[in-house]
């Protein structure tokens, strides 16, 4: 039994958006956020 073009593209289609939903995440995660660089600020004006 042949597995039909519909079900292989649909596979494709969704390992590849996991994949891009993925790094899109761990970006959102790994990016600094406004707090941090408003924190790192008032440290450097301390010293």
């Amino acid at each position: 039994m042949r597995i039909s073009n519909f079900w292989l593209y649909t596979i494709m289609v969704m390992a590849i958006l996991h994949i891009v939903i993925g790094f899109a995440y761990l970006l959102y995660k790994l990016s600094p956020k406004k707090n941090d660089k408003e924190d790192e600020i008032v440290e450097k004006d301390a010293f």
